[in-house]
């Protein structure tokens, strides 16, 4: 088990996963979630914080606090994505993160989809540093890989639990994915709705989909990744139909991915041109083929270099 949990993992991709996530996070606050800005306008009355607000205790947002830790997780969030100090950086943007979702959450609704980023955030910073594009492999980055995975399984395994607790199997054969498209449904929502038993037949698929996730960890390398692929389809066709975004929970799933592959930095300089180093290394070899038949390519060569001149020994060829 312990040789599971820390399979090695090249450090490149603990780098490009890292900078994946804390942009992501920079992300979040401007485009997802920055209505939790609003919450100050609304009576402290109506703050019913998590149980982990209750239990350190954090105070009731005000105006400036959130203000505050909009503008620092901002900052402290795009300078993590460089990758420098992995630490103090990480722990610092982890925390801000952490009461943000408690801000957010602590008004009657929370939603499971921060489960997985909330869990990269916190085993991050214990990867150590890694550079984009190192081969060497790291087994604490490894660690933090394979407990972030676990997290986005755990997802979909326990919402299916979730299902099936408090829905029972008239969750299976009830209305809940046509109440959806009724109230948030998009035009090829409305066609799919129009095929009879379409709708059933789709809520047991995503319960068994649910129910199954954690088979995924014992698919060889190759099967894995195309049942990651479909895991992303599935959300695809979630925000084409119900117009639901698992945004973060998308992002951390990213674990799973061969991030090291991917190098925006060096695509984008090939396209803006090659360094001179790089275009002397394509410099092709003297084309043999070249020289005339029935000549020996060595001494054509030499004949060439010396115009009639005869090699002396202890010199090198040439004029």
């Amino acid at each position: 088990m312990n040789r599971w949990l820390t399979e090695a993992v090249p450090r490149g991709r603990v780098a490009a996963f890292r900078t994946l996530i804390y942009l992501f996070v920079a992300a979040d606050l401007v485009i997802f979630t920055p209505w939790v800005r609003t919450r100050v306008s609304v009576p402290g009355d109506l703050y019913q914080p998590l149980l982990i607000g209750r239990l350190l205790p954090l105070p009731t947002p005000t105006e400036t606090l959130v203000t505050v830790i909009f503008w620092a997780l901002l900052l402290l969030a795009l300078l993590a994505a460089t990758g420098r100090a992995p630490r103090l950086l990480g722990w610092a943007v982890c925390a801000l993160y952490l009461e943000w979702m408690i801000i957010a959450m602590s008004y009657g609704k929370v939603d499971h989809d921060r489960f997985g980023l909330l869990v990269a955030l916190a085993v991050l910073p214990t990867a150590g540093r890694a550079r984009h594009g190192d081969t060497t492999r790291t087994e604490a980055g490894g660690w933090a890989l394979r407990v972030t995975q676990i997290a986005v399984i755990c997802t979909y395994f326990l919402a299916a639990f979730a299902k099936l607790r408090f829905g029972g199997l008239d969750w299976l054969t009830g209305s809940v994915l046509a109440r959806a498209i009724i109230r948030r449904g998009t035009d090829l929502a409305d066609l799919i709705a129009q095929v009879p038993y379409l709708l059933i037949v789709a809520q047991f698929g995503i319960v068994a989909f649910e129910l199954l996730s954690p088979m995924v960890f014992l698919l060889p390398p190759r099967w894995r990744l195309a049942m990651v692929g479909f895991f992303y389809s599935f959300h695809a066709v979630t925000i084409a139909t119900i117009t639901i975004s698992f945004a973060p929970h998308l992002a951390a799933m990213t674990s799973f991915l061969p991030l090291e592959r991917v190098r925006p930095l060096v695509w984008a300089r090939r396209l803006i041109g090659r360094s001179p180093s790089e275009a002397a290394t394509d410099v092709p070899p003297p084309d043999a083929d070249a020289v005339p038949s029935g000549q020996d390519p060595v001494g054509a060569g030499v004949e060439r270099a010396l115009d009639g001149q005869a090699p002396v020994v202890g010199r090198p060829v040439g004029p």
